[in-house]
């Protein structure tokens, strides 16, 4: 089947399915009774250039070393002959019957074969030259493997030399093949993968270096050094892994994250496969050290292993799987405990060395099987970030009826899990409303489920269930982000205080009283600090309302990294204590420490992306607030240490605020609002200095009152200018028209709709206020005030047909309407219809669970049908293609239409793709928020790639449209197929289509964000015009 994970494929692939295309539609019109015209020159260029590549591809295969290409690529070669002998028949037939059924049969075979076949030979020969980069990557990795056997500084000299040309080689073929990739998340995967490798090769160089000396000088610190040495061996051999695993994928999914359970559990196999046979090589050498290389990949493997059982679909897949792990576990120990006692010769130790290499096997099919169970059960799970599983869950509460297999329900309850989590770390009122939040959601949560086991999914009471389980889920939503936000104010207010303290501890001259319990106390406080920081950039990522993919992701591996090397670092810092004269062990510790800064300090900046500048900037003015209420009372109680900290925790708040505001003023290229931001950080610059050293004289004499006055006065100035910081950097998110986000108002609760009598018509009102919706009413009350409504409006209809009453208008002359003009011979025109997007609205099809392209249109439809597309070009493009992806679907299953139908249905979503891709370029342009344009861009950028994809993938399906007897889809759909090549050809077309909705969508949402921060003097015309709910 055709694949376009690289330029150079999509490029030879796309000029050839054109032409195929014009076939096709020939093919399909004689059909029709029309004659076919004459095919013989077209057919003899096809020729002509079918003998040019059998040529160059048999010379490829002689000149090339590779076995599988040799076996892969003639039967490739074969198929493009023989199609080319069939397109050569056709035209032949055609000449002598231009009706003839078999010549278009020939004709279409070929037609299919030409296509197929190049697209088979252009693969083989991609996977040739992938397995050429692979071959680099794994001896790199038997250089890894053999670190442990570097005991001098001679060795590690050799070492160096024969490591550094095949890494430089690496990470230029892995580059060069990175720019190749039409997927930008593949080049994402590689680039961040082959970046952490370049930046671990000193580390790696410096940790053998420090084990070397240590061991050499016989000091104390050898087991620290060895870990060290090993971690970084085993991060580099992981990165090399996934480098390895992402250079043999060719297809992704727009929807797929890092943290998906199929993702994970197959970086996890890919893993488990690689170590195997380093793992086993430890097992057959009874004379390996036991805590060596051997033994760390052989734990490796069942780390591994139980990552892939927890997240098994089958459980009794993970139970086997943990099971088997146990066991093995027990006999790696047992081993090991021989072997220490120099016992592993004896036949104990080889019969458990043997039993062990037998149960690795069959755990490694275990898992393979596992994997393949749990990618092939399609099951959905919710989203990893809370505005996600919000999404999903708004989805399910719009549609209840529909069968989302507990996707929504699901959803809901772990924003309520993520809810309880973000409370932990909260007191008082936050807290308490939290709390009181996932209590209101669950209940709501459940009652809405009861109604569904009852049938009344589509009941009034469920629908009011809905909407205010709605309601709550945004409240919520709302809540833990201003939760988030305050407690990154707090967390990161210093993040190098911790290591700095350590830092000198560890460097403390030897006989100093209490030097290694002080160190032990600073080491400790940094590692809890530095897990904490991690924490609360997980938890961020998480909950913190953040959709961006890219973004969040970024913050989870840079969490990662600061946890994997907090232990490290503290163990460096032990070296340190334990040799303060070894340079090499300084020179360790100090290289760990600027890969532990960087690190802390892009999961800082990743951070302030994530959340909004003018939030963070409140929460901390509320921080600075807070401090000094405690230095007043401090103050009072002459408290000198309480008020240095204090103090000081204000001076920290209003660095990070100059911080985020200063990267605020730099990321956008509105001069107006760069001037307005760097004029209050100036101000509040100089506003700190004096604070600070008036909060010094204060310390020193807390009883002076003037002292005091002088303090107060410089932070009342502080607080003022963090004020202006705010107002300056939160005007343009002020005046964001309309608020990017915004959720609709709840619709009102039906216990307050009050219709007036009849006899009250001229004040006749209906009134809605702020709807109560925290505990819905059970069936039998909402039956009855849904009775007394209809009720109500019955008399209030009645009413406007009955006589005058006293004080009506027709009382009163000087009220009375004007008459109406007499009849006339002919009507006047008819007034315009108004611009509405009724028929979009009314002509979208529902989908069905077995119908995942519409399902994919219709969730592009669901986001887009709130915009009006009146001046709005990108609104009025997607719903086109909304529409346009929901009519293929139905050509892919049959319903209706022609080949040529599905082909140019395929070439016009290509070119609206085109259109989205133009406007949302144009918008970015225009854009003065440097991250939004970065986003925007990134997103739009593979739009037109995923539709010359369709196109190709939808060539391909026309040519099997009819040409084989139809069988059962696997996944349960009823998208006709022909063979195992239509299904696999159906299944490249549904992912291509659900990929170019989700970018379509992603686009849209990046350019409505953008639209707010746009240049004055730009001529942006796009209007932004939310449309209202009925109750409204």
């Amino acid at each position: 089947m055709p694949v376009f994970h690289t330029k150079t494929i999509e490029s030879i692939l796309e000029p050839v399915a054109q032409q195929v295309s014009k076939l096709v539609i020939l093919h399909e019109e004689a059909e029709d009774g029309n004659a076919m015209p004459d095919l013989s020159r077209p057919v003899q260029a096809v020729k002509l250039a079918v003998d040019n590549l059998i040529k160059v591809g048999y010379e490829t295969i002689h000149n090339s070393e590779d076995q599988i290409l040799k076996q892969e690529m003639p039967p490739a070669l074969n198929r493009v002959e023989e199609a080319s002998v069939f397109l050569i028949q056709a035209s032949d037939m055609l000449r002598t019957d231009p009706y003839s059924a078999a010549a278009r049969k020939k004709l279409i075979d070929g037609s299919r074969g030409i296509l197929q076949g190049t697209s088979a030979l252009l693969l083989a020969f991609d996977e040739s030259e992938v397995r050429k980069i692979i071959r680099i990557c794994k001896n790199v990795l038997e250089y890894l493997a053999i670190t442990e056997v570097v005991e001098s500084l001679e060795d590690l000299v050799t070492f160096v030399k024969n490591l550094s040309p095949v890494l430089t080689r690496m990470a230029k073929e892995v580059d060069t093949r990175e720019r190749e990739l039409t997927h930008q998340v593949h080049r994402e995967w590689l680039q961040r993968a082959i970046e952490q490798v370049k930046q671990l090769t000193p580390a790696l160089i410096s940790g053998i270096k420090i084990f070397v000396t240590t061991k050499s000088q016989g000091g104390p610190g050898l087991e620290e050094a060895q870990s060290n040495r090993d971690y970084v061996t085993q991060k580099m051999s992981n990165e090399i892994h996934e480098i390895i695993r992402v250079l043999q994928l060719t297809t992704y999914d727009e929807e797929e994250w890092d943290a998906d359970d199929i993702t994970v559990m197959k970086k996890a196999q890919n893993v488990i496969d690689g170590k195997m046979k380093q793992a086993q090589d430890w097992l057959v050498d009874t004379q390996a050290v036991v805590g060596g290389a051997g033994e760390h990949a052989l734990r490796q493997i069942l780390e591994d292993s139980l990552c892939i059982a927890n997240r098994c679909v089958n459980p009794e897949d993970g139970e086997n799987i943990t099971k088997t792990v146990s066991n093995i576990e027990s006999m790696i120990n047992a081993l090991c405990e021989l072997r220490q006692q120099g016992k592993g010769n004896t036949p104990q130790a080889l019969s458990l060395s043997r039993g062990i290499v037998q149960m690795l096997r069959e755990l490694q099919d275990k898992c393979q099987k596992a994997v393949t169970a749990s990618e092939r059960s399609g099951l959905k799970k919710p989203a990893h970030t809370v505005g996600g599983k919000l999404e999903q869950a708004q989805r399910w509460l719009a549609n209840s009826a529909m069968d989302d297999k507990g996707l929504g329900q699901q959803a809901a309850r772990m924003m309520i899990s993520d809810a309880l989590k973000v409370a932990e770390g909260l007191q008082g009122p936050k807290r308490a409303e939290i709390l009181q939040l996932c209590n209101e959601v669950e209940n709501l949560t459940d009652q809405l489920n009861d109604l569904a086991r009852k049938g009344m999914t589509n009941s009034p009471q469920a629908r009011a269930v809905a909407a205010a389980l709605s309601q709550k889920l945004n409240q919520l939503k709302s809540k833990m982000q201003d939760a988030l936000v305050t407690q990154v104010a707090d967390d990161f207010m210093d993040i190098s205080t911790p290591l700095k303290m350590m830092s000198d501890a560890a460097m403390t001259p030897f006989g100093t009283p209490r030097r290694e319990e002080n160190f032990e106390e600073k080491a400790r406080n940094f590692s809890n600090h530095a897990s904490k920081l991690a924490a609360t950039g997980r938890s961020l990522a998480k909950s913190g309302g953040c959709n961006d993919r890219r973004t969040v992701e970024g913050i989870q591996t840079c969490a990662q990294q600061v946890d994997d090397l907090i232990p490290h670092m503290v163990k460096a810092a032990r070296i340190v204590l334990m040799n303060p004269a070894n340079q090499a062990s300084v020179e360790h510790f100090d290289l760990l420490k600027g890969q532990w800064t960087e690190n802390m300090e892009k999961l800082r900046g990743l951070i302030d992306e994530a959340i909004d500048t003018a939030a963070f900037i409140r929460a901390n003015e509320e921080g600075i607030l807070q401090d000094t209420d405690r230095t007043e009372q401090a103050v009072m109680n002459l408290d000198a240490p309480g008020i240095v900290n204090n103090t000081s925790s204000i001076a920290r708040r209003a660095h990070r605020i100059l911080q985020v505001a200063k990267s605020e003023a730099d990321n956008s290229e509105d001069p107006q609002f760069v001037e307005r931001v760097n004029d209050t950080i100036n101000d509040l610059r100089n506003t700190i200095a004096p604070m600070v050293q008036n909060a010094k004289i204060l310390a020193q004499n807390p009883r002076d009152p003037q002292a005091v006055g002088g303090w107060r006065g410089a932070n009342q100035q502080l607080i003022n200018a963090v004020g202006r910081v705010r107002q300056a950097v939160g005007d343009r998110a002020n005046h964001q028209y309309p608020p990017h986000g915004s959720d609709f108002p709840a619709p009102p609760d039906f216990s307050h709709l009050n219709i007036s009598e009849p006899s009250s018509r001229s004040s006749r009102s209906l009134t809605s206020p702020k709807p109560s919706l925290s505990s819905p009413k059970p069936v039998d009350d909402f039956q009855k005030l849904v009775d007394e409504a209809e009720s109500a409006v019955r008399s209030a209809m009645s009413g406007l047909w009955s006589a005058p009453r006293h004080g009506s208008p027709r009382d009163h002359g000087e009220n009375a309407p004007p008459r109406p003009p007499l009849p006339r011979d002919t009507a006047p025109p008819r007034p315009p219809p108004p611009e509405t997007d009724d028929e979009f609205e009314m002509t979208f099809p529902a989908p069905q669970a077995n119908q995942p392209i519409m399902m994919a249109a219709h969730a592009l439809h669901m986001d887009v049908k709130q915009w009006s597309s009146r001046d709005n070009e990108i609104i009025a493009a997607a719903k086109k293609m909304a529409l346009l992806m929901a009519r293929l679907s139905q050509l892919v299953r049959g319903e209706g239409g022609t080949k040529k139908d599905l082909i140019d249905c395929a070439k016009a979503i290509a070119e609206q793709s085109e259109e989205v891709t133009r406007i949302a370029k144009g918008l970015a342009m225009d854009c003065t928020d440097k991250r939004m344009r970065t986003n925007l861009l990134q997103v739009c950028e593979r739009i037109p790639t995923i539709g010359t994809q369709l196109k190709i993938l939808s060539t391909v399906k026309a040519t099997m449209l009819g040409a084989q007897e139809p069988i059962a889809c696997p996944d349960g759909s009823e998208i006709v197929c022909g063979s195992e090549e239509d299904m696999e050809a159906t299944e490249m077309l549904v992912g291509n289509a659900q990929n170019l909705m989700q970018s379509v969508r992603e686009t849209v949402q990046c350019a409505e964000a953008a639209s707010i921060k746009i240049r004055v003097d730009s001529g942006y015309s796009i209007r932004w015009t939310r449309k209202r709910p009925w109750y409204t």
